[in-house]
């Protein structure tokens, strides 16, 4: 019995056997679906907060700039721990490991509706950071275990579409969880804290039940279409450069324009994320349950957006000028948005640059594991992870120290522009990745 021949990371996979296609069919439907809730999820609990900050923020006493210090010192925690994180995840498999943080981030984040000021406010969002570390880098590891390069940014794309569900959906949800309020003696926030946690605390045991490490182990692929897909990994992992632990990894320039490009793609996209209700509140003037569910509209764009992106990426296997173009439209929606005189021109703006910055993540994880493989893999994913999420703590800061001086979001929203130009600038000095030659 013949077996079929691996396909390259050059060849399309339109163009693959049927052994092929039927077997990348089943991969995304066992693993995406699942992940993607798992995600959202997770990204739910990382972002509540903004929509908790509607009400939370007086009660706490937290003043624009201690609000925006306290939502930052999450990724500092997630910092701290997420390369060890990572190399564990490789060791250990991703079943355990994943289902380890989404147990423990799960309590945590149930645990913020104690928060009674500035500082356990800081305090928690820290611990929180810590829980959850891990787990996106983890999730990005993982998909390279089980798609081929010219699959990946669909792959990641359609788990990352659950950044903006959460915001389609999570916002209204949000809202209604807040109307809760006084019930029980428990203020709205708090509500939405402590039910907003528990879906990832069972999430946490079914992972151990559902997941899969590795295609060797996966029981619900047949004999033949393991051994395609270990072929068609084996056969990148052939072309990626010769790159083969953390320690080689870190040496290379090419490993910090990495982090430097998603460090700046994320003080956009996290500015954006922690203060979106507080800025469409701010234009539209209406309270706490309609801003969240009009907070839906730039999140809805943006989801239909970064899939469009993402195919056309994968289907003309280029990737810097589709980050460029999504960075240079995420940045020209901000400086709209700070020039906005009513509130529909805000809220489109709003939605542009929600479209722009939020479709350059799926393109951009397709670039460092194309030219990384083995244990530099898991921790050079990490440690881009890492570094570039540290954006995340100054963006917020930029919005809440801007407004706290100027009190309006204009000058604020002008000066976050610059981070995704910024990306657009850097993106374009990765060098072109060799086409591996002709067999």
């Amino acid at each position: 019995m013949s077996t079929p021949a691996p396909i390259s990371a050059s060849t399309p996979l339109s163009a693959a056997d049927e052994l092929g296609r039927r077997t990348i069919r089943k991969v995304r439907a066992r693993l995406l679906p699942f992940i993607f809730i798992c995600y959202a999820v997770a990204y739910l609990d990382r972002v509540n907060v903004g929509f908790a900050a509607l009400e939370m923020n007086k009660d706490l006493g937290l003043s624009d700039t201690a609000y925006a210090f306290g939502v930052g010192l999450f990724f500092w925690g997630y910092a701290l721990l997420e390369v060890p994180s990572n190399l564990l995840l490789a060791r250990v498999g991703a079943r355990v490991w994943i289902a380890r943080i989404m147990i423990v981030w799960g309590l945590v984040s149930s645990a913020m509706m104690f928060a009674t000021g500035p500082w356990s406010f800081g305090a928690m969002r820290l611990l929180l950071g810590v829980a959850e570390a891990g787990f996106y880098p983890g999730i990005i590891l993982y998909l390279t275990y089980w798609f081929p390069i010219v699959e990946r940014a669909k792959a990641v794309a359609y788990f990352m579409t659950a950044t903006a569900i959460t915001g389609v959906v999570g916002g209204p949800l949000s809202g209604l969880l807040m109307q809760l309020e006084g019930t029980l003696g428990l203020r709205g926030w708090q509500w939405l804290f402590l039910i907003e946690g528990l879906p990832a605390l069972v999430l946490g045991f079914v992972v151990l039940g559902y997941m899969t490490d590795r295609p060797e182990q996966a029981h619900w692929l047949t004999q033949d279409e393991r051994d395609w897909l270990a072929r068609s990994l084996a056969s990148d992992r052939a072309t990626a450069a010769e790159t083969h632990t953390f320690k080689d990894a870190i040496r290379q320039p090419l490993l910090w324009l990495f982090c430097l490009i998603y460090f700046c793609n994320n003080i956009g996209f996290y500015g954006i994320t922690f203060w979106l209700p507080r800025i469409v509140q701010n234009f539209s003037g209406l309270g706490t349950l309609y801003t969240t569910m009009l907070s839906a509209l730039p999140y809805a764009c943006a989801m239909i957006v970064m899939v469009c992106v993402a195919w056309h990426s994968d289907r003309r296997r280029e990737r810097r000028w589709h980050i460029a173009v999504a960075s240079v439209t995420g940045s020209a929606g901000l400086l709209l948005a700070s020039q906005a005189t009513t509130p529909v021109q805000g809220l489109l703006a709003l939605a542009l640059t929600a479209s722009g910055i939020y479709s350059v993540a799926p393109v951009f994880w397709a670039l460092p594991t194309s030219v990384l493989s083995g244990t530099a893999a898991a921790g050079g994913v990490a440690f881009i992870n890492s570094i570039g999420n540290l954006g995340g703590s100054v963006g917020p800061m930029i919005i809440g120290r801007v407004h706290d001086r100027t009190g309006t979001y204009s000058a604020a929203l002008a000066t976050l522009a610059v981070a995704p130009a910024l990306v657009a600038i850097l993106v374009l000095q990765v060098p072109l990745r060799r086409r591996p030659p002709s067999s």
